[in-house]
């Protein structure tokens, strides 16, 4: 009795922790922190310095800890703070919000300093934090009955399916099963994407620039996410062995970078120019039509697949998460919604990443070594940007006092 009545003590002590309120609190601030991080450890390596001997070198850690360190965390963040607007139901806090925290900072330091453990340790250790995240989205989706946002839980347990596989690839030297599993990863927070976007950009624009909102085109936006997921489900064969003519695929990326730029095109992108936080919400979405169409075309052979897979990385996922994590902080730590200093720099520094670090190189390949330095660069400023302005009020509480 008493051991419960300490452990209930416990917890409210940790609750009233600002930091430990709301998902998103600690896990934009460590995933923004561990991008940099990583990205200079990639910098070092890039001029030849080995800073790091991780669970399966440089190339593999770079590749795995960019998805599933990064960008899960922030995913992770933005999922377990929104089930709550979503279901009217609280969502992690206090210790066992702490502990989810611990087993993610877990998995990015076995990955990292593997210590001569059994390869077994790290993977496991590093595979049981999105199904944990997963396990807590079902449980308020379920109880609330919104079985709308049902759909990020295939997601979610088909990107641990897809970790599983570059950790196999690790401990087996399958070279081609960590690629095929990666790509797979990328398309799959891909389709995130393109479901968190069609909620929130339009309907953001609208808000912000008083424009009437238009209302969705059904069978645009059935196409939009069906494509997309038909990708994911193609290469999610690709991975498991099946092959698949790379036509198939070029066509299938080809169609949904097609259906996806005209419904971006309705959000009215181009009035938001004055508003880094607006233009960058449909700046990061364009590189989803760029980053397929791309990749239908080195499906093709005109140039390397990865040069496709960082328009989406960079210029997609880093880019919507840099301006999704800048909104969103400001949002439910109750300060005003507005760009602050330099965030539009820190914004723009991303595109530019991208620019260089996809288009641009499949353009003039022999300029590599400087687009992957100023690519890494400009990340690390933007996300440093990032990190000085927000690292304050993400530990702080509320100015108007309420919990969250």
């Amino acid at each position: 009795m008493q051991s419960t009545s300490s452990s209930s003590v416990r917890s409210t002590t940790l609750s009233r922790l600002p930091v430990a309120r709301l998902a998103f609190r600690p896990f934009f601030l460590l995933a923004a922190l561990f991008s940099v991080i990583a990205m200079g450890v990639w910098l070092a390596f890039w001029h030849g310095d080995i800073l790091l001997r991780p669970v399966g070198g440089l190339i593999f850690w770079h590749q795995h800890e960019m998805l599933f360190g990064f960008a899960a965390a922030v995913v992770a963040g933005f999922l377990l703070t929104a089930v709550q607007n979503w279901t009217g139901l609280p969502s992690l806090k206090g210790g066992r919000l702490l502990a989810l925290v611990g087993l993610w900072l877990a998995g990015r330091v076995l990955m990292a300093f593997p210590l001569g453990l059994p390869a077994w340790l790290p993977m496991l250790v590093d595979l049981a934090f999105l199904p944990v995240v997963a396990g807590v989205m079902a449980m308020l989706v379920i109880e609330a009955k919104r079985w709308r946002n049902l759909v990020f839980l295939p997601a979610l347990a088909l990107l641990t399916l897809a970790n599983l596989a570059m950790h196999l690839g690790a401990l087996t030297g399958d070279a081609e099963l960590i690629r095929q599993a990666a790509y797979l990863a990328v398309l799959l927070f891909t389709l995130l994407m393109v479901v968190v976007g069609g909620r929130v950009i339009a309907m953001f624009t609208a808000n912000r620039l008083g424009l009437t909102l238009r209302p969705p085109i059904p069978a645009l936006e059935t196409l939009s996410l069906g494509s997309v997921m038909a990708v994911v489900v193609a290469q999610l064969l690709v991975m498991l062995g099946v092959a698949l003519p790379a036509v198939l695929l070029a066509v299938l990326m080809g169609l949904a970078a097609l259906v996806n730029a005209i419904r971006l095109s309705r959000w009215r992108g181009l009035h938001s120019w004055r508003e880094p936080l607006l233009w960058a919400l449909h700046l990061s979405y364009a590189f989803i039509p760029v980053g397929l169409a791309m990749w239908a075309l080195a499906l093709l052979g005109a140039f390397r697949a990865e040069l496709a897979v960082h328009a989406l990385t960079i210029g997609g996922m880093g880019t919507m998460m840099l301006a999704m994590m800048s909104r969103v902080s400001l949002g439910h730590t109750a300060r005003p919604i507005r760009t602050l200093p330099g965030i539009g720099v820190a914004l723009g520094l991303m595109g530019a990443a991208a620019l260089l670090r996809s288009p641009v190189l499949a353009l003039f390949p022999q300029i590599t070594h400087w687009t992957y330095n100023l690519g890494i660069i400009f990340w690390c400023l933007a996300y440093g940007i990032f990190l000085f302005h927000y690292t304050g009020p993400l530990l702080s509480a509320r100015p108007d006092g309420k919990v969250g």
